[in-house]
Order: C-alpha cells, then sequence, then structure tokens
C-alpha cells in the first residue's frame, strides 16, 4: 500500500477515534472538516507568528516591485503553505464522498480560498491599521469569519457531492 494511502488511513482513524463523543452533534463529515481545519488553522497561527516575530522581525516585507506591511507579509508568506494542507486535507480527508474530478475540486477550492483571502486581508487591515489591535490576536479574530464562510463553500462548492 503506498504512503500516502495509509498516511490517510492513519489520519481518519485517528479523527474518527474521537467522533463518538460529537456523533449527537454533528455528521462526520463536518468532524472531520472541522478537526482537519482546526490542525490547519493551528499550523497557520504557528507560521504567522514565527514569520512575522522571527523571519521578518517585524519588518516591511520588500520585493522590490512591492512592499508589505509585516502583518501583510507573514499572511503571503504562511499562506502558500496553509493552501497546500488545506486543499490535501480537505481532499482527503473531509470530502472524500466528492465525484468531482481534482482539477475541479482545485480550481473551486482557489476561489473560496482567494475569498478567505480577501476576508483575511481585509480584517487585518482592519484590526490592526484603523483599531490598532496585536497582529496575532487580529489574525485569530478573523479566523473566525473565514471559517464559516470556507466550510459552507468547500461542502457546497468545491467539494460538492
Amino acid at each position: 500500500m503506498p504512503i500516502a494511502m495509509r498516511l490517510q488511513q492513519i489520519i481518519i482513524s485517528f479523527i474518527d477515534f474521537f467522533y463518538p463523543i460529537f456523533r449527537k452533534l454533528m455528521p462526520i463529515e463536518m468532524f472531520r472538516y472541522g478537526v482537519c481545519g482546526v490542525a490547519n488553522m493551528m499550523l497557520d497561527w504557528v507560521l504567522y507568528f514565527i514569520i512575522y516575530n522571527f523571519v521578518l522581525q517585524k519588518q516591511i516585507l520588500d520585493l522590490g516591485f512591492v512592499a508589505f506591511t509585516p502583518h501583510i507579509g507573514s499572511l503571503v508568506i504562511s499562506f502558500p503553505i496553509t493552501f497546500v494542507t488545506g486543499f490535501l486535507l480537505s481532499k482527503y480527508i473531509s470530502f472524500q464522498q466528492s465525484v468531482l474530478k481534482w482539477e475541479t475540486q482545485l480550481l473551486r477550492y482557489i476561489m473560496v480560498v482567494g475569498g478567505c483571502l480577501l476576508i483575511n486581508y481585509v480584517c487585518l487591515k482592519v484590526f490592526v491599521e484603523i483599531f490598532h489591535f496585536y497582529p496575532t490576536p487580529s489574525k485569530m479574530i478573523t479566523t473566525i469569519f473565514t471559517v464559516l464562510f470556507s466550510y459552507f463553500s468547500q461542502k457546497n462548492f468545491s467539494f460538492k457531492k
């Protein structure tokens, strides 16, 4: 058995082990999405914190043709990593029952994530630059909005059955 399939089985078995506690509250698909989403969100927060504080050292990210404030630069750097992990977790763990081709799933996933990225950008701009909140807690607050948008969009659009 290929390593990827074995890893998929291990992750699903681990998540499903805890499902009986939540069985009355939600379907298995929603539970798996929630667990995968929390794991990816935690990865995002940790990456964001490390990039903001230690990689960029709270300095402007100047790419030569465009410059980003440190809180937006951290988002730009962490985004590709959590994009890939989020798609793989959604496709192979959360929404396995989708009959759409992977190319269609990926294109739709890109559109939904684009919406999430826009929500992230706007919320971070507002929280950090207008309300003067700290960047990392601002990112955490923003996650609430993106999770709601993302779940319903991914379930009913990107990985539609």
